[in-house]
């Protein structure tokens, strides 16, 4: 508690500092870019790009999913925040970022003992179910490689999903947005971009 008090206080401190910057801010955004990434701690979107505050428009999640493209009488958080981003927004780049060490991928391959005790986890990571099981029939139990592989796997597999918003496919065909996927290593500081070509990861 006492570490989010003083943080508050320092954050005032250094907001007088930029008060230009605030100042323009407050009426308005324009971001150019929409950033999904894991809702994990040690991931933060403005530190890893550099960004000021009004840049990045920023979903989170477990394991950086996107959900297939439907309309439902539903609460859709991460679908209403993309149809946000690009419809309204008018955003010009989207990153999917996954990173190193993801609770969330290696939950998929938690037994069903154990996901029931989670049910919401285990239903979100039915997202992650082409992944899992590329994965495990070119692996099978090698863990050594799993983690890394399914990690970079479902960053790809969710850039897919984007493809089913007709709003992002007609944009993404136009050449007026670009889809991207990032992979962080948390360790080495290391980012690298999906390169569809190679269809593998080259260090930025």
């Amino acid at each position: 508690m006492e570490n989010l008090i003083k943080g508050v206080k320092k954050f005032n401190k250094e907001y007088n500092r930029h008060r230009d910057l605030f100042d323009n801010l407050g009426d308005a955004q324009a971001p150019h870019s929409l950033f999904i990434g894991c809702c994990d701690s040690r991931i933060v979107p403005s530190l890893l790009t550099s960004s000021n505050p009004g840049e990045l428009f920023v979903i989170r999640n477990v394991a950086n999913m996107v959900p297939y493209f439907q309309v439902k009488n539903e609460f859709l958080s991460t679908t209403s925040a993309i149809e946000y981003a690009v419809c309204n927004l008018h955003v010009e780049n989207i990153i999917v970022c996954g990173h190193s060490n993801c609770g969330g991928c290696n939950a998929m391959y938690l037994n069903d003992e154990e996901l029931n005790k989670t049910p919401h986890l285990k239903k979100w990571l039915e997202l992650g179910n082409p992944v899992k099981e590329k994965v495990e029939a070119f692996l099978g139990n090698n863990l050594a490689d799993k983690a890394l592989i399914t990690e970079q796997m479902n960053i790809v597999e969710q850039m897919k999903h984007l493809l089913t918003y007709p709003y992002i496919l007609e944009k993404y065909n136009n050449n007026r947005i670009n889809i991207l996927g990032w992979y962080y290593d948390i360790k080495t500081g290391l980012v690298s971009s999906y390169n569809s070509k190679t269809n593998s990861f080259i260090p930025i």
